[in-house]
């Protein structure tokens, strides 16, 4: 396109946000000469989603990366498993289990603690239909009193996994071995590295969050809503003015000792 014959600003700038690919390379090549304020700043916006669409590319290779070598291993039912709620003093301990199929890749992806709250609801939705095959199971306070919290994980974990409709050939767990599978393998961190956990991760977060949500019905003076059971500042007041409900956890201690915490 010569300078001397350009295209409307607004049109050039809708070519370039449809574009992708060797396309929207072309365009560029185009448009090098166009020194309108307007057509650089469509080109720099262009680059940065460019950039940015690449990245998040790159990103997503890494969190397929184990599934991959697992299915190239002969494995073919690959579940990611995740738990929210270990640290917390009140609700539940949930479990997420996920199958995800090679492809397509889920955008976004990424452990449910480094989401808001709105983009994790999202990622629920689009990993529900995704999904071969998705679980979220819980523990309750009075469990993990019973058990203890390595126990009630284990438990939560399996209850997870028995609720797939597929039956997993290998299970990719986040943290330390966990021993809910005879092929397990252990990640640490690996709701930011896998995407099977990822997956895990956001379902069992967005799934409990609600329970809490919930329960805040139920005992509205503990903020539960708000806190999601964690130990703030209000929480801890709230428990020293009112006592505990029947969702808190009795034996429970933050440090990770045998102290009961109330």
């Amino acid at each position: 396109m010569s300078p001397r014959d350009p295209r409307p600003v607004e049109e050039i700038r809708r070519c370039l946000a449809r574009s992708t690919g060797r396309a929207l390379q072309c365009l560029f090549e185009e448009l090098a000469d166009d020194d309108r304020a307007g057509v650089r700043a469509a080109i720099a916006a262009a680059r940065a989603r460019e950039d940015a669409a690449d990245l998040e590319r790159r990103r997503l290779t890494r969190l397929y990366a184990l599934e991959r070598t697992l299915r190239s291993q002969g494995y073919l039912v690959i579940a990611g498993v995740d738990e929210v709620g270990r640290g917390a003093l009140a609700g539940p301990l949930s479990a997420g289990a996920c199958v995800l199929p090679a492809s397509p890749r889920i955008e976004g992806i990424d452990d449910s603690k480094r989401l808001s709250a709105e983009k994790r609801s999202r990622l629920a939705i689009t990993i529900k239909e995704v999904a071969l095959c998705w679980s979220v199971a819980h523990v309750s306070a009075a469990e993990i009193d019973a058990l203890g919290m390595t126990a009630a994980l284990r438990r939560a974990m399996g209850r997870a996994l028995a609720g797939l409709e597929l039956e997993p050939d290998h299970v990719v767990v986040d943290g330390r071995p966990v021993g809910v599978a005879q092929t397990e393998t252990a990640v640490i961190k690996g709701d930011s590295e896998v995407a099977a956990v990822a997956a895990a991760s956001v379902l069992a977060k967005v799934t409990r969050d609600s329970l809490m949500e919930e329960l805040a019905r139920q005992h509205p003076q503990y903020g539960l809503d708000v806190n999601k059971g964690y130990g703030t500042a209000e929480h801890l007041s709230a428990v020293a003015r009112f006592g505990l409900s029947p969702a808190h956890r009795r034996s429970f201690s933050p440090g990770g000792g045998t102290r009961p915490l109330f």
